[in-house]
């Protein structure tokens, strides 16, 4: 790929304890993106943070805040994402009645706007939305949980979504979360996706924050 891939850490796998002081490393180490999961318990099975989690992480950071909204109705939240200070919001198709309105939404706030695809979604689910997608997330695991292991099936489908994006949105980012380390990186890398969201990778890497970011890049980088 021409430009170097982005590294995401997610917060769902930081220590919230010292959920400011992990942020800040990460992005002293390199990081390029900051991802927050958020989680309802409705739309999928585990519950995880609001804005004012949002809003305290943009105080200790200028890196991109790109939230995932991993809910039930993502409509009636998206403003309140936006007021926290998050840079881009996702939303998935199953979650929202009026897709191409939900996007819409999030742009007229003056950000990005992303769609994810679980693992059984199709990306015919992009059809009628590309040109309101700035970012497209493409789940390698079913989403509520981190720690689970990348279903390979899913690496086509990252391919089939780069060469959409390449022949319709091809400013869009196509990031790809679930089960990344540096061993499954350059694989979701040679697909296409120029984003790479890793949450235990990084943030339980036995070797700390830093040295597993610069592992993560380096193997992304051997695609």
């Amino acid at each position: 790929m021409g430009n170097p891939v982005r590294i995401a850490p997610s917060i769902l796998s930081a220590d919230f304890t010292r959920l400011g002081d992990q942020v800040s490393e990460a992005a002293e180490a390199g990081a390029d993106v900051i991802h927050v999961d958020v989680m309802d318990g409705q739309f999928v099975p585990n519950i995880t943070i609001g804005p004012l989690v949002v809003a305290a992480v943009r105080r200790v950071t200028s890196l991109t805040l790109d939230v995932h909204l991993m809910v039930d109705r993502p409509e009636r939240y998206v403003a309140a994402f936006a007021d926290a200070g998050a840079d881009i919001l996702t939303v998935h198709p199953e979650a929202t009645v009026h897709l191409h309105r939900t996007l819409q939404q999030i742009r007229d706030l003056g950000i990005r706007a992303g769609v994810s695809l679980n693992p059984s979604t199709s990306e015919s689910a992009l059809d009628y939305v590309i040109s309101l997608t700035d970012l497209v997330l493409v789940m390698t695991v079913n989403p509520g949980f981190g720690g689970q292991r990348l279903i390979p099936e899913v690496i086509a489908k990252i391919a089939r979504v780069r060469a959409l994006l390449d022949a319709r949105a091809p400013e869009a980012w196509l990031s790809v979360d679930g089960g990344i380390d540096p061993q499954t990186a350059p694989l979701v890398v040679a697909a296409g996706a120029d984003t790479l969201v890793a949450g235990s990778a990084i943030y339980a890497a036995p070797a700390g924050i830093a040295a597993a970011i610069s592992a993560l890049r380096r193997s992304a980088a051997s695609a």
